[in-house]
């Protein structure tokens, strides 16, 4: 996948290190080259002598290296890598590549270069939700840098959260995304995410409790792996990912006319959860109360996107698939849902009220396919979506 691709990866301090020593074997087994770059600070976790073992290349651990610095080494190790990977890239190391600080080695590199950046974040949860690590990121992002993760769960300090380093496969997924390598390279895949707000007056709309949490976690994973990603997104809680093309909408109707202008594409993935109706002729004053009671309001329903999509005669996708968010009766009911739409594949989950996963972090979900039901363990939405992507990769392939 990374066949002669040189990576210079840069470890920065923090017990995420020791996978950095994992990360070196994954880019070997995808071809490509890797020279390690030890921050003073990492070395308190990993030693140069094991990252040189690992990776059969000199780890570079000072700037002002006489043997290096004849040739201006670090200016030409910061230009003849193909991408630099920052993994962990701690709260201190992003503040300095924001800032533009040059007193080290791998800032110096950082700065002195015009190659792609990729930085796999990883920090105690609160250090990472500060507003300094926020503005820091919202400037790294600003200036190009791409970000693979942090994910959630248990950390070495005993608290839970956002912050944890991407695994390594996740990091070497998403540098072959970067170089154009990946397995869903060439590949054009529509994502809806988001709930949809239908309008009943100016002030007032119906909608539901989708965060858009997963959808938008799946547009990530298809992109790391390389995918052209068109993010058809209704008004979500969270930020669409980065490297996708993002489509805004409002409405189910919005959401129809934008999958509709994305087309055509190898694969289809509608996790939004778009409404199923509307209100027929919404005012265009806000309703008052009045003696009369409450106002009668009149539905009409909207475009059903996934069975249009899915049985459609010419321009279909090659691969559609659908999701079923049910409170009972999971399986029987998306597999009714499967035939019913037409789809290939329906990804199912229990969001009643006890699961928690409706707004949560976590998913529990069944995949449902000509092969059967597959239930896939509980686990992070991030998991999940990765574990779809590389599913879909395989059937395109």
């Amino acid at each position: 996948m990374l066949t002669g691709k040189r990576i210079l990866l840069i470890i920065g301090g923090g017990i995420a290190a020791f996978k950095s020593q994992i990360l070196i074997r994954k880019f070997q087994e995808v071809g490509a080259t890797v020279t390690p770059v030890l921050t003073r600070a990492g070395a308190e976790f990993v030693t140069p002598l094991s990252l040189s073992g690992l990776s059969g290349q000199k780890t570079h651990t000072e700037l002002f290296s006489l043997t290096d610095e004849v040739e201006m080494g670090h200016i030409e190790l910061s230009r003849s890598a193909d991408l630099i990977v920052v993994a962990p890239a701690t709260a201190d190391l992003m503040a300095k590549m924001a800032q533009g600080m040059a007193n080290d080695l791998a800032s110096t590199l950082l700065l002195a270069t015009d190659t792609a950046v990729l930085a796999a974040p990883a920090m105690n949860v609160r250090m990472w939700q500060h507003p300094a690590t926020q503005r820091n990121v919202a400037q790294l992002r600003a200036d190009g840098v791409k970000m693979v993760g942090p994910g959630d769960g248990a950390m070495a300090c005993g608290e839970f959260g956002p912050g944890r380093m991407a695994e390594p496969d996740e990091i070497v997924a998403a540098a072959a995304g970067m170089l154009g390598a990946g397995p869903l390279a060439g590949k054009r895949i529509i994502v809806t995410s988001g709930p949809t707000h239908e309008p009943i007056d100016p002030v007032r709309y119906i909608a539901n409790r989708s965060s858009g949490a997963q959808g938008t976690a799946i547009a990530r994973a298809l992109a790391a792996l390389g995918a052209h990603v068109v993010f058809v997104t209704g008004p979500a809680d969270v930020a669409p990912p980065e490297g996708v093309e993002v489509v805004r909408v409002q409405t189910a109707q919005q959401m129809s006319d934008a999958v509709d202008a994305a087309l055509p594409a190898e694969a289809a993935v509608f996790a939004a959860a778009v409404a199923d109706w509307r209100v027929a002729s919404q005012s265009d004053r806000k309703l008052k109360k009045t003696r009369d009671g409450m106002p009668k309001l009149e539905f009409a329903e909207n475009p059903d996107i996934l069975a249009r999509v899915a049985q459609m005669a010419t321009g279909r996708p090659g691969l559609v698939v659908g999701f079923a968010a049910e409170t009972n009766d999971v399986i029987e009911n998306a597999t009714a849902k499967r035939a019913r739409k037409g789809c290939d594949w329906i990804v199912a989950n229990d969001v009643s009220a006890a699961t928690g996963i409706m707004g949560g972090t976590e998913n529990a979900v069944v995949l449902i396919s000509d092969d059967g039901a597959e239930s896939w363990p509980r686990m992070g939405k991030d998991a999940v979506a990765r574990q779809l992507a590389d599913r879909i990769a395989a059937a395109l392939a």
